[in-house]
């Protein structure tokens, strides 16, 4: 975003400003420089003035692409994502991208256009109740009801998606408003007494922490999300070496710790590694960081952390304790809490027996798969995609095997590089989220790992690396299925695979081709070796449809119902 402009009391019946232009004002105000958007009825005024102003728009060619693409560019620039959509079916197109910002707290603002306010409440046409819909969604959600309160509500709405929790929050926009006239712009400040998100954390709290660490004989930090959206992963690996902790990962969390750090233990969960399900079962202090306790996460709670004191940090007070039983609640900002936790020291006794436990499983129980003469493996294309972009890729996915398997293999080294649908598990979000992180760092190299499921969803919006001039590598896991749908099916439906096969696929190569795109097919190591190493870099925009074992599972995993340690699919 552009540098704020203040918004300033001026006489404006010279300016002669409607509702629409109000509007932009408001926008310009709070720095926006990009837009994602799909014009329709109800925004016609609002399209109009943006025709008129500075402000670019990225036109998608499907709602949800364009609220996926503001959430990659949110999640990779820490910036705001901004959404416009019309009313009625351009507004309930957009849920499943705030549903999905909600669940991995990203930080976006979505204006919906509205039907006129003299019809609201009457089934017009193209009106739909988006703001009693999206109620559960939104950190808030406002309609504008006078052209007055329309500086105001936007400025909120960017104060509150970016403050405490970061999240999604919505303004419903009636037509008519766009068009009314205004002699009055006002000067506007946030205003809003009952919202005052704790940042700095109670002293004594943490104190409470660094005594129970102070005792501990395996100690182990859990670091989730909040670290990355803090930007506190500096003070994450200087509170982890100071004390010799050992840390493990969320999903969401991938790169707000070296990989290769020799007390990184991987990513603990579902499909998580062996050492660091272990840690969290075997620990005696789990400390958690920004991370909710999620079901993925957790497994069976009976038998989470069983033996563990349990201390959690989080800037939302609703998270602690609502899954997991915690000891010692820390509320504050990731980085402000850490910041807390390195200005006091305490003698702490460093378990090398543990350290030497933990190190002794990272060797024995390392991730693994198979490789098979007559196909690609997964897990290989992950590596080689690695391999040739050295780790500095950032990697975008949709929900699947392909998550599963990027986020085993791909050892993310930096923040910032991971952007995946975490919380909702949203199949489509991949491709258009590498959009929008491609326009958030034009000079990084951008991978969108994507299933041929998903990339389905969203694939109209291969033309805006046409019209963007975007470099995005698409590469598609191609297994001709359902990929985690038939792996369930296999596991725990005795291999009745119900609608998880696809009969017939599109020629995806004609298909990027018709697009004006390049595109390969890979179906061996050695294509794939030969095909990465000459466009995985380059600065054009392309796509790799990647023919891989059908048959391939992600594997450790932890069954429905059971807790980390009864991980299936340890060793081969």
């Amino acid at each position: 975003m552009a540098a704020k402009e203040p918004m300033v009391t001026v006489e404006t019946e010279e300016l002669n400003m409607n509702g629409a232009d109000l509007f932009i004002q408001a926008l310009k105000s709070e720095g926006v420089e990009l837009l994602f958007g799909y014009p329709g009825g109800a925004v016609l005024g609002i399209y109009d003035a943006l025709h008129r102003s500075p402000i670019k728009h990225v036109l998608a060619r499907h709602e949800q692409g364009a609220i996926h693409a503001a959430e990659g560019y949110a999640r990779v620039s820490g910036k705001t994502g901004v959404v416009i959509a019309t009313s009625g079916p351009g507004a309930t197109n957009v849920v499943t991208g705030i549903a999905d910002a909600m669940m991995d707290s990203l930080p976006l603002v979505v204006f919906t256009g509205q039907v006129a306010s003299q019809v609201i409440g009457t089934d017009a046409f193209q009106e739909a109740d988006i703001v009693g819909m999206t109620a559960p969604i939104t950190k808030q959600n406002y309609q504008v009801r006078r052209i007055e309160d329309l500086p105001r509500i936007v400025k909120e709405a960017f104060h509150l998606a970016t403050t405490g929790r970061p999240g999604p929050v919505l303004v419903d926009i009636p037509k008519d408003l766009a068009a009314l006239k205004t002699s009055f712009l006002p000067e506007v400040e946030v205003n809003l007494p009952g919202y005052r998100p704790t940042v700095e954390p109670d002293p004594l709290q943490v104190d409470s922490l660094l005594e129970a660490l102070r005792h501990s004989k395996k100690p182990v930090i859990l670091a989730g999300a909040g670290v990355l959206h803090a930007r506190a992963s500096e003070e994450l690996l200087a509170f982890a070496e100071q004390y010799q902790l050992p840390v493990v990962h969320t999903l969401l969390g991938l790169g707000g710790f070296p990989a290769e750090h020799h007390l990184f233990l991987g990513m603990a969960g579902m499909h998580g590694c062996y050492t660091a399900n272990m840690a969290l079962y075997e620990c005696d202090l789990l400390i958690n960081i920004g991370a909710r306790f999620d079901d993925r996460l957790t497994g069976n709670l009976n038998s989470f952390a069983p033996n563990a004191r349990v201390a959690h940090a989080d800037i939302d007070p609703a998270e602690i304790g609502k899954n997991v039983e915690t000891h010692f609640p820390i509320v504050g900002d990731a980085k402000a809490v850490l910041q807390k936790l390195l200005s006091r020291e305490v003698e702490g006794p460093v378990s090398q027996l543990w350290l030497k436990h933990l190190e002794e499983n990272k060797v024995e129980y390392p991730y693994w798969f198979t490789e098979h003469e007559e196909f690609l493996s997964p897990q290989h294309v992950i590596e080689l995609v690695h391999k040739h972009t050295n780790g500095e890729a950032i990697v975008t996915t949709d929900v699947g095997q392909h998550q599963m398997w990027a986020a085993q293999f791909y050892s993310f080294s930096r923040p910032d590089r991971w952007v995946t649908s975490g919380g909702l598990g949203t199949m489509g979000f991949g491709f258009p989220a590498a959009i929008g992180a491609q326009l958030a760092e034009p000079d990084a190299t951008v991978v969108s790992l994507v299933g041929d499921g998903g990339f389905q969803m969203t694939l109209q919006e291969l033309i805006l690396l046409k019209e963007w001039n975007l470099p995005v590598k698409v590469l598609i896991i191609n297994n001709g299925s359902l990929g985690m749908v038939r792996q369930w099916q296999e596991t725990f439906y005795e291999k009745r695979f119900s609608h998880s096969i696809f009969s017939l696929q599109p020629d995806f190569i004609k298909l990027a081709e018709s697009y004006g795109l390049k595109a390969y097919k890979v179906s061996s190591t050695d294509e794939a070796e030969k095909v990465f190493s000459k466009v995985l870099t380059g600065r054009e925009p392309v796509l790799i449809d990647c023919r891989v074992n059908p048959e391939e599972k992600v594997y450790p995993m932890v069954a429905p119902g059971k807790g980390l340690h009864e991980m299936i699919g340890v060793k081969p």
